[in-house]
């Protein structure tokens, strides 16, 4: 393809990246909430971490039951139908915070949180392939890192949004205070689900998914289930352990700090996203020219093992601000996991997808053992459940993204 060729095809991508990466930050922003309950629950309902934990439980857990069911959805409707479906789900979850709230029920917000589950579910495995599969594979990575820049400072905008809207410290908030800013934010949302409806997104293929080009990618041809390709199912594993201390990193930040009783614990939210944007930036400038995305995921998993153990052995005060060294290493995880794990799915790459939207369960189940672990041992000595996650990660790095079957 010529130099010319490439600057247009370039072009024809920032209207369709600038929509996908508001959506992106609708998936943040919805996400970043959960690091404002988690205190509030505690307090207001008199429960422990771990039971507070259990919002994130409800969340990600809508990607174990809906994240392989969407590559239908997504099949039947399109990408932009579905996109709008989800921002309509947010819409109604985001609504049962009220009531939530105001009949003081762990159960309901549950119920809320577990609606916004399934709204991020069908959102989450509309972008990531869309993104994965609008250009060239072997630059995904670069994508996935715009994307996740718009995507990972919407988690601390969402606690900050919050408590400029409601005008109190975290700690001195009541549930009732909470009204005005999600009636706000439902009507973002509506108005968003309106926009992707009539967004000019045009509706793309992978190599190999149309139907009589098997030629254009020779490894799925002659498959015949999801299960058939090795790369991908290790990946699901990857993604998994990924997703779950990810969510750490950024969604115990203000519980963390408020255990400790620093002031404002709600501004210590833009640890982990400070280190998620530069090694955004940096897949943005080294991938694919100077770096490939499997060299990226190895220096990024090196990078968290080193933050995990500083987290836990430095003073707490201090390791507080370690945190964001996980979050680095974090960043170009999703970014280089995602095309790896897509790589040669042909036909397959819709259900492919989906299947590794469902190992964003992994959110639901690692911070809520995080929660459980902080009621044992405390929250500093609770971050140890990060390494055995990255110690997997490094490995499929390595070896597990390589493996085929004949």
């Amino acid at each position: 393809m010529s130099d010319q060729a490439q600057m247009q095809r370039g072009r024809n991508y920032i209207l369709p990246l600038f929509i996908v990466g508001t959506m992106f930050f609708a998936i943040g922003f919805a996400l970043g909430i959960n690091s404002y309950l988690i205190p509030l629950l505690e307090r207001e309902l008199s429960i422990s971490s771990g039971e507070s934990y259990l919002v994130l439980t409800a969340t990600f857990s809508a990607f174990l039951i809906f994240g392989y069911p969407a590559s239908f959805v997504i099949k039947r409707f399109g990408y932009k139908k579905t996109m709008t479906l989800s921002f309509i789900l947010f819409a109604i979850a985001f609504y049962l915070y009220i009531p939530s709230g105001r009949l003081e029920s762990l159960p309901l917000f549950l119920l809320a949180s577990f609606i916004s589950g399934m709204g991020n579910t069908l959102l989450q495995a509309t972008v990531n392939p869309y993104v994965t599969i609008l250009g060239p594979i072997e630059s995904a990575a670069r994508r996935m890192s715009i994307m996740g820049i718009a995507n990972k400072l919407a988690w601390p905008i969402a606690p900050v949004f919050l408590a400029f809207l409601i005008g109190k410290d975290v700690l001195d908030v009541r549930f009732s205070d909470t009204i005005l800013p999600f009636g706000i934010i439902i009507a973002v949302f509506l108005l968003l689900g309106v926009l992707a409806y009539f967004s000019p997104l045009p509706e793309v293929k992978a190599t190999g998914e149309e139907e009589g080009s098997a030629d254009d990618c020779p490894y799925a041809a002659n498959k015949t289930s999801i299960m058939q390709f090795p790369h991908l199912l290790l990946g699901v594993v990857a993604l998994f352990f990924y997703v779950g201390v990810e969510t750490i990193s950024l969604g115990t930040l203000v519980d963390y700090a408020s255990a400790m009783g620093l002031r404002n614990p709600e501004m210590y939210a833009w640890i982990g996203p400070v280190g998620l944007v530069i090694g955004y930036l940096a897949g943005i400038i080294l991938i694919p020219r100077y770096m490939s995305q499997s060299l990226a995921l190895i220096i990024c998993s090196f990078i968290s093992i080193a933050g995990t153990i500083l987290v836990v052995f430095t003073p707490p005060e201090v390791s507080i601000y370690f945190v964001a060294l996980i979050a680095l290493g974090c960043s170009l995880m999703w970014p280089a996991l995602w095309p790896l794990a897509m790589t040669d799915l042909g036909k397959f790459t819709k259900a492919g997808g989906s299947l590794l939207v469902v190992s964003i369960v992994g959110g639901a189940v690692i911070p809520t053992l995080y929660g459980f672990l902080t009621d044992m041992v405390g929250s500093q000595q609770a971050y140890w459940i990060c390494l055995p996650c990255f110690l997997y990660i490094l490995y499929y790095a390595l070896y597990g993204h390589k493996i085929r079957t004949s």
